[in-house]
């Protein structure tokens, strides 16, 4: 992990941050807005079209039979967690 340079006001930021020094002033109210709006952004799906190998595609129909779910919903599980750094590239 790349080590970041602080300089003293943001030392004293994180350091504040890290002592629960800082209060959200968001009412109850808006809280469950603001969750609301988070939850409707990840709901958000979009259709592609997307060409593959046929023997990539029977491996992956079987990995999804194995963990029990339709392949589509299986490839986008694959691709969800490699967009959020859950799955990596293994080094060749």
């Amino acid at each position: 992990m790349k080590k970041i340079n602080l300089d003293e006001e943001e030392k004293n930021i994180l350091e504040s941050f890290e002592n629960d020094e800082w209060v959200s002033d968001f009412s109850e109210k808006d809280k469950i807005l603001y969750q609301q709006y988070a939850s409707a952004t990840l709901l958000n799906k979009r259709k592609i079209n997307l060409r593959v190998f046929e023997n990539d595609l029977l491996a992956i129909k079987a990995s999804a039979i194995n963990a029990g779910i339709p392949y589509q919903t299986f490839i986008s599980s694959i691709l969800h967690k490699y967009a959020t750094g859950q799955l990596k590239e293994s080094p060749q």
